[in-house]
């Protein structure tokens, strides 16, 4: 890969498609996945756009509304991995579809979004879906989902040294609207759950606290969960059945014992408050986020004050049932289930009181639950 602030070439014909990918939040179920557990996740109305123009040579050049530098990439050299920059998120899909034996034509491609940066919001896997979505697109032939979804998992893996699991690409992949994705990390068997109240809404609150998850506690927190795995003679973390816990783990490291005790009750509260959505029963299930988010912060050890500030002002504001981080943590996003008719008064109460808590002006915004990626032509 190579930056270059020249503008784009005119070697282009006249193929012209716009690709929408959402980003996602996710409900409940955090830092389950990589354990093969149960995640909850939504995709929301907002995303990633990558307008595509082909090209007559073999060149890809990328650009982003949010960088000075365009990627150009020579689609007839293999693609590796090198230094971290926001192209490589695009390099590495580009790389999974070059090691299908895939040839790739050349393109331009400008890409705009609406999702914050480090927001916790899924902007990368965005990005991954979005030009895997324009890949298959300009070569006019398609990989199985599953399969575009884990080609999507890996690069993120390769290029941007994030050992994600695979909830991210699986809940942009098969996203419906009105539907959240319960997703069994572990069989991949996936349930679309009916998520289109008249009563209740979802609000995602931006702590405005940019989160990095290539800064190396997300894989910390990987590695702590194998170790534990091991320490408990079992495949993944999903394996630790209540008897088992009762009867072992007393024995494990106190940290490691902390991380064991968030996995088994974050997969409990997942099925629970699946239960919950299906029975209209938003007390319950806001309290299932409030639990999860206690859970995630002391045991887990992956928010931060300003994240707690919110989903404390939260507990207190009328019509808002529960809230709690969302995302890899350490910065990046809360997500609150309220009240529909009370969504303005809270939205603004919220962002008052956080402001005057912290001194950050948080961004709000109202999502009911989207579609996954679509393309349109522009010509």
């Amino acid at each position: 890969m190579s930056l270059a602030s020249s503008s784009f070439s005119t070697a282009v014909t006249h193929s012209d498609f716009l690709v929408s990918a959402p980003g996602r939040v996710n409900l409940i179920g955090e830092h389950t996945d990589y354990n093969q557990g149960w995640v909850l996740p939504m995709a929301i109305k907002r995303g990633i756009q990558m307008q595509v123009r082909r090209r007559s040579d073999r060149l890809a050049l990328v650009q982003s509304e949010k960088e000075k530098q365009a990627v150009h990439i020579d689609l007839t050299m293999p693609i590796s991995p090198g230094p971290l920059a926001w192209g490589r998120y695009v390099e590495g899909v580009l790389a999974g579809y070059q090691n299908l034996d895939w040839k790739i034509p050349g393109f331009e491609a400008r890409i705009s979004s609406n999702l914050p940066a480090g927001g916790g919001l899924s902007s990368s896997a965005a990005l991954e879906l979005a030009t895997a979505t324009a890949i298959e697109t300009l070569c006019q032939k398609s990989l199985p989902p599953i399969e575009r979804a884990l080609l999507c998992q890996h690069a993120e893996h390769e290029f941007a040294n994030v050992p994600c699991g695979i909830m991210d690409q699986f809940a942009i992949t098969f996203a419906q609207a009105g539907h959240a994705l319960l997703l069994d990390c572990s069989s991949n068997a996936m349930t679309h759950i009916p998520f289109d109240s008249s009563s209740v809404v979802i609000l995602v609150i931006n702590s405005g606290v940019r989160h990095a998850l290539a800064d190396g506690e997300y894989a910390k927190r990987r590695a702590e969960c194998e170790d534990a795995a091991n320490w408990l003679k079992v495949p993944s973390l999903r394996r630790v059945t209540q008897k088992l816990w009762q009867e072992k783990g007393s024995s494990l490291p106190e940290l490691l014992g902390r991380r064991v005790k968030h996995l088994i009750s974050e997969n409990e509260r997942t099925l629970a408050f699946v239960a919950a959505l299906r029975a209209s029963d938003w007390k319950t299930a806001g309290h299932l986020m409030y639990a999860s988010h206690a859970s995630l912060a002391l045991d887990y050890q992956v928010s931060c004050p300003e994240l707690d500030k919110i989903v404390e002002l939260a507990h207190v504001i009328p019509g808002v049932y529960g809230c709690r981080m969302t995302g890899g943590g350490f910065g990046g996003c809360a997500v609150a289930l309220i009240e529909k008719n009370q969504a303005k008064q809270i939205m603004v109460e919220l962002k008052r009181q956080y402001q005057n808590s912290s001194g950050i002006t948080p961004a709000l915004f109202l999502t009911d639950a989207a579609h996954g990626p679509t393309v349109t032509a522009l010509n």
